[in-house]
């Protein structure tokens, strides 16, 4: 197992699922732990020893940033409704 957590090509497949996932199910969670295994691509290419459990601590916390960063994107919108205070025809 240790030897499949170094290799780029197990991250970037776990990043398309995770993609797939993420348009199959609503909830908008799956994004960040996509992102977050397309951030261990470089991370297993520059650091090839790395081991399982610190393997697992980074894809866990570029997840975390991976999803902060989409909610600093992506605000969540209002539900459209507006409060009009002054009608458009009086003057």
């Amino acid at each position: 197992m240790a030897e499949l957590l170094t290799s780029w090509w197990v991250w970037v497949s776990a990043a398309l699922v995770l993609g797939l996932i993420e348009v199959l199910v609503p909830g908008n969670i799956f994004l960040g732990f996509a992102l977050g295994a397309l951030g261990m691509v470089p991370v297993v290419m520059i650091v090839p020893g790395i081991n399982g459990p610190l393997a697992f601590a980074l894809f866990a916390s570029l997840s975390l940033v991976g999803w902060i960063i989409l909610r600093v994107f992506f605000r969540r919108q209002s539900s459209g409704t507006r409060i009009v205070s002054r009608d458009i025809n009086e003057d």
